[in-house]
């Protein structure tokens, strides 16, 4: 564990455990790289080195005030890959990560990349355009904005219902699991938060997917409320030729907390094969 300082001088905090294949983490808005420790914990023990950094504003990481977008984030994740020594390296991330790992290869290549995992993530593009009707409206995200701005705390401990599916009939999510969502979220800077919603929501990555040139796997919840699947991994899955496509019937959003296990199994049998 420690800190690298990026090109405009910002620091991120990182965890790099175990050794082995490498596996490169990037978490979800608004949390830090320790919503990665159970697939992180699991990998390590299964004879993988793995990394998850806190997104810049996000966690231990500084809260820059500048280049909170993608094309920031892709290059923070490339500084952290070339700084370790990463080479071969399978990229997984969750959400807003996943959009990360899209700009990285969009951005980088595939170089130092052998495969790629997308977990209930935000590309292809998340707003609604004149080419993305089924998109969700800007004033959602308007919305959400506005309300993070006025009282961000209250907003995240109601996102953690929709975020675990804990508001669902029957839903089996612990107390600690939503009040780490919210321990986490309330390190985030307002102004890093607030502006990484344009970044997950309004960012196009569609020229990105299709430089993919590597395995890649989708997985998601098929009740996801955050990021609509039917717009997400399975359009990504249509835009990148071969994906491995796995969706859990009833899942939330959170699925690497709700179902931990499965998850860990999922990306271990992708990784080994």
């Amino acid at each position: 564990m420690g800190y690298l300082t990026m090109q405009d001088g910002t620091e991120l905090y990182y965890k790099d455990w175990g050794s082995g294949p490498a596996v490169v983490f990037s978490h979800g808005w608004p949390l830090n790289a320790d919503a990665w420790d159970g697939q992180l914990l699991f990998l390590a023990q299964q004879g993988f080195r793995v990394i998850a950094h806190d997104r810049r504003g996000h966690g231990r990481s500084s809260q820059s005030p500048d280049n909170n977008d993608m094309n920031g984030y892709a290059d923070d994740l490339a500084t952290v890959i070339e700084a370790l020594g990463i080479s071969e390296a399978t990229l997984v991330g969750h959400s807003t990560g996943g959009g990360e790992v899209a700009r990285y290869i969009g951005r980088y290549g595939t170089d130092r990349v052998t495969k790629a995992v997308l977990i209930s993530s935000v590309p292809p593009i998340m707003v609604q355009t004149p080419d993305n009707p089924d998109g969700l409206p800007l004033a959602v995200f308007d919305e959400m904005r506005a309300t993070l701005a006025k009282d961000r705390s209250q907003f995240y401990q109601d996102l953690a219902l929709k975020f675990y599916g804990a508001n669902r009939s029957g839903a089996k999510v612990s107390k600690g699991v939503l009040d780490a969502f919210w321990a986490a979220s309330m390190q985030a800077g307002l102004w890093n938060a607030y502006q990484c919603v344009a970044a997950f929501s309004e960012t196009d990555f569609r020229d990105d997917l299709a430089a993919f040139d590597i395995p890649t796997m989708v997985i998601q919840g098929d009740d996801d409320q955050i990021v609509p699947i039917k717009n997400a991994s399975m359009k990504t899955a249509q835009m990148v030729p071969g994906t491995q496509e796995v969706y859990y019937p009833g899942a939330p959003h959170g699925i690497t907390a709700t179902h931990q296990d499965q998850v860990n199994e999922d990306l271990l049998t992708f990784l080994k094969s």
